[in-house]
């Protein structure tokens, strides 16, 4: 009687049972574009970095659209100081409170009316007060334009300006409180060209805020003293005597003297180093 032989199992090497694993099919993912995802952000930053900018742009072009500025004139001021010292006596933290935004706002806007918001101080707070909370209200407006100016339009200047950028930036650095402190003593320099200037040389803040706190102390003591008597001013040009001009130009020449000595006291050490080297 014939046995059947059960069928002979083939056996399967470890490599070819590994080969037979059934492993799920992973579907294709594309990959991303890394190019269009960097291009994407830099597009983003660089719409961040202009909003602060053309929103003031924006509210600048407002007002003066809207002819507010025409009325902030030395008769209005000098028309409304009766309520404001009137509004004061009632709530002196809060009058000193709105003064001060309204000024910060004033200079961040670039108002021609600065100087007549400095009299008003002086009338409303007397010296001592009224000097602080100007000299404090126009460093922040001072302060918020230049940070714009950095962080937008600056950064794009100095990207394109390269290696002129370079050497005016390290002229300017190495004594660029000096050189801030004469641009704010000196009666000649429009305010706000000189909030623009240092946020292209990459200044900074610090220093900025100092010097620009510093600076404006003279020509802030000047105005408060005589809006004491706002009543009796009767154009801005009387304050702009030639004795006070005179007075600013000395004071904004005397801020260059550390810069002056110490560009003598490099020259000399250049000259004794070349004779030694002889």
């Amino acid at each position: 009687m014939d046995v059947t032989r059960p069928a002979t199992l083939p056996t399967l090497t470890i490599a070819e049972s590994h080969q037979m694993d059934v492993h799920p099919t992973q579907p294709n993912t594309p990959k991303p574009d890394t190019a269009s995802s960097s291009l994407s952000a830099s597009r983003a930053r660089t719409l961040k970095r202009w909003i602060a900018p053309l929103v003031l742009c924006a509210v600048i072009v407002a007002v003066w659209a809207s002819g507010l500025h025409h009325s902030l004139d030395l008769e209005t001021i000098k028309a409304a100081r009766g309520d404001a010292k009137d509004f004061l006596d009632a709530h002196y933290a809060a009058g000193i409170a709105l003064f001060a935004l309204v000024y910060i706002a004033v200079v961040a806007l670039s108002l021609p009316a600065a100087s007549l918001l400095t009299l008003l101080g002086g009338f409303l707070f007397g010296v001592g007060v009224g000097v602080t909370v100007v000299a404090i209200s126009a460093t922040i407006g001072a302060t918020i334009i230049f940070l714009i100016a950095r962080s937008s339009f600056g950064e794009a200047l100095r990207e394109r300006a390269g290696g002129l950028y370079n050497k005016i930036a390290d002229g300017f650095n190495d004594n660029a409180f000096t050189y801030l402190l004469f641009l704010r003593l000196a009666p000649i320099f429009p305010f706000v060209l000189i909030n623009i200037v240092p946020a292209l040389v990459n200044m900074r803040t610090r220093d900025f805020i100092v010097a620009t706190f510093i600076g404006i102390l003279p020509g802030t003591t000047v105005y408060v003293y005589t809006g004491q008597s706002l009543g009796a001013i009767n154009t801005l040009s009387d304050l702009a005597s030639p004795s006070v001009l005179l007075a600013f130009g000395l004071l904004s020449l005397l801020a260059l003297v550390p810069s002056i000595l110490k560009k003598m006291k490099s020259s000399r050490k250049e000259k004794t180093d070349i004779q030694h080297d002889l």
